[in-house]
């Protein structure tokens, strides 16, 4: 498959939007099989199943809705990156950090990704930790 800027531009605008709609099935259609999802100070995971059971104990601990969303592609469009704010609620605690009870956060974010066969096969997520333990403690 030829990839381009204007097809990965829309891909991840499939991605973003299918996000915002909390539709799983639209954001995993939009990987790879072996997609590598590398986790902001975290893990790094392989695969639309631990994808998938990420974005169910993501949905279960946040509500996050992303704002100023700013995407960009190289001209061979297998490269990409999104800039954005997360705008979220902490409703579930997470072990290691403060605990849930519905504070608001606002955080500056940044998602860099490969394009594969006009999918997602890596998809790097960074905001800063610190700032979002400081605003949820």
């Amino acid at each position: 498959m030829t990839q381009n800027r204007a097809d990965t531009l829309a891909l991840l605008t499939r991605y973003y939007d299918a996000f915002a709609a909390h539709d799983h099935a639209t954001m995993l259609d939009c990987l790879t099989d072996d997609i590598e999802h590398r986790i902001n100070q975290g893990p790094i995971e392989h695969g639309k199943e631990a994808f998938a059971a990420f974005m169910v104990t993501m949905d279960t601990a946040y509500q996050e809705t992303l704002a100023e969303m700013v995407i960009f592609a190289n001209d061979e469009g297998t490269r990409a990156a999104s800039e954005f704010r997360v705008l979220g609620k902490y409703l579930k605690t997470a072990e290691g950090y403060p605990e849930a009870h519905g504070q608001s956060y606002d955080l500056p974010a940044g998602a860099f990704f490969d394009i594969r066969d006009g999918k997602i096969a890596r998809v790097s997520v960074y905001y800063n930790a610190e700032d979002w333990v400081a605003q949820v403690s």
